[in-house]
């Protein structure tokens, strides 16, 4: 899973018939991976109906993964990568044998490499924010080869010490949507939002 835009845009909660265009919007903007969490209502249907509209070198995943039987809903629905907010081998064992990346939920050095030994492509570091950016750098100085993706409290003005501390990737919810577009289904100020956050991630980069 190669990111030039290493930002993957997180969606709870959101309604089915608003989602088509927020995908669409989004990845016009420049987003280039969206997940969708799994206690979503209605997510695996969303999933299934939209994943045919995604565009070349655009990415739309599944996140909230935290069993098997979640992995396996997911997959079938046509989810392009999967995510997990904890470590679970037997996920990430049946996301490799299906040939579909997989974003591992770590947190303690231990759970962070658990979960690489098990085959994880990237690791999400979650929660980030109790902890800070300080957390991602400690983590890689034993873990310099693990690929971390920082997730939970991470902002527009954040984002920076993240890359800097050594994450390879962000996952961002309406910190990047913005909470009061997606509340009035406002496209525009939604786009413009996402455009804008991609856009401070170059000029840190």
């Amino acid at each position: 899973m190669q990111l030039e835009v290493p930002i993957i845009g997180i969606l709870r909660g959101i309604a089915p018939s608003f989602f088509v265009e927020v995908m669409a919007a989004s990845f016009a903007a420049g987003l280039q991976a969206i997940e969708v969490t799994m206690n979503t209502a209605g997510a695996e249907e969303m999933v299934e109906a939209c994943r045919p509209a995604v565009p070349p070198g655009r990415w739309l995943g599944m996140g909230t993964i935290r069993n098997l039987q979640e992995a396996e809903r997911a997959v079938a629905a046509g989810a392009m990568f999967l995510v997990s907010p904890n470590c679970d081998p037997e996920v990430i064992a049946y996301a490799k044998y299906h040939g579909v990346p997989m974003i591992a939920g770590a947190l303690t050095p231990t759970e962070v490499y658990t979960a690489w030994a098990a085959g994880a492509d990237m690791i999400k570091v979650f929660p980030c924010s109790p902890f800070g950016p300080g957390y991602i750098k400690e983590l890689l100085g034993p873990f310099d080869h693990i690929p971390l993706v920082a997730v939970g409290g991470v902002t527009e003005q954040n984002m920076g010490d993240y890359f800097t501390a050594g994450a390879k990737a962000v996952g961002v919810s309406t910190h990047l949507f913005g909470k009061e577009a997606l509340a009035q289904r406002d496209l525009p100020m939604l786009a413009t939002n996402v455009g804008r956050f991609i856009n401070r991630w170059r000029g840190v980069r």
